[in-house]
């Protein structure tokens, strides 16, 4: 896996996006500044903030899968998806406030969280092998941020698919709950969920939207990580994708996902 950019850079690049969560300010385009940067480059820099968080005595806790859906691929001119790291001060339980101060401009999607019981490794992981490793899924809320602008300031050009896998994939939150499911219990690619914002319908979907099984993107992941020697473990959440657009969301607004039988995650921004 080769990168265009050189490590001092690399580093430099993680180092402003780990400033940038903590002040709040958010970065201009990487791929403007650096027109040769490439996707290799995108996990490079993720890898490098990964470990300025875990200097700080954060862990990783598991993987979150974005741009699952062919519309969200076809316009980042990518044919697959990417994915990021979830620190352990992302993680959030059903049920609570959460300060609308930890993120710059968040937005909301609904998905399925897969909790691993065994290890994932690839190459070679099939939607069947995950379902086998897979422990519980779970009804879950991402909490999405943009730590480099999603337009530019001036230009008003949409970021390119490099910069959001730099800024951990846009991944920001976590928000777990609901009632949890054996993998085989339920067809999953028919889990569906209303998203409500106070208490009005803003969205729908069902999980088939995810790589028309949801499980199909972890199995992915378990392979992309392969190259690196790294792989998916028993404890791990996998965030699977969102099958609902994002929505934006303030101070003081209630997000309730209702996954029917499967019961409901829900919080207020505060």
């Amino acid at each position: 896996m080769t990168t265009t950019l050189d490590d001092r850079t690399l580093q430099s690049l993680a180092r402003q996006l780990y400033d940038a969560r903590k002040s709040r300010t958010q970065l201009r385009h990487f791929s403007k500044q650096h027109p040769s940067m490439t996707i290799e480059d995108g996990y490079a820099i993720q890898r490098a903030w990964v470990k300025l968080e875990q200097a700080d005595g954060h862990t990783v806790v598991g993987r979150k899968i974005g741009l699952t859906s062919r519309a969200m691929q076809q316009s980042s001119q990518i044919d697959e998806p990417d994915y990021a790291p979830i620190m352990s001060d992302m993680l959030f339980a059903s049920g609570h406030d959460i300060a609308i101060e930890r993120f710059i401009s968040p937005r909301i999607e609904v998905e399925l969280a897969f909790i691993l019981g065994q290890p994932l490794k690839g190459p070679g992981v099939t939607l069947f092998d995950v379902l086998r490793a897979t422990e519980v899924v779970t009804p879950a809320i991402e909490i999405i941020d943009a730590r480099i602008e999603q337009l530019d300031r001036e230009t008003k050009q949409m970021r390119k698919v490099f910069d959001t896998i730099s800024d951990f994939a846009a991944n920001a939150g976590v928000v777990t709950g609901g009632r949890p499911v054996r993998p085989h219990d339920v067809d999953l690619r028919w889990v569906g969920a209303l998203l409500l914002k106070n208490g009005v319908v803003e969205e729908t979907g069902l999980a088939a939207g995810v790589l028309n099984h949801p499980a199909n993107g972890v199995a992915w992941l378990a392979n992309r990580l392969a190259p690196y020697g790294e792989s998916l473990e028993p404890g791990q959440i996998v965030l699977a994708g969102s099958f609902t657009r994002p929505v934006f969301a303030a101070r003081g607004d209630t997000l309730h996902a209702d996954y029917g039988a499967l019961g409901s995650v829900t919080f207020r921004f505060v």
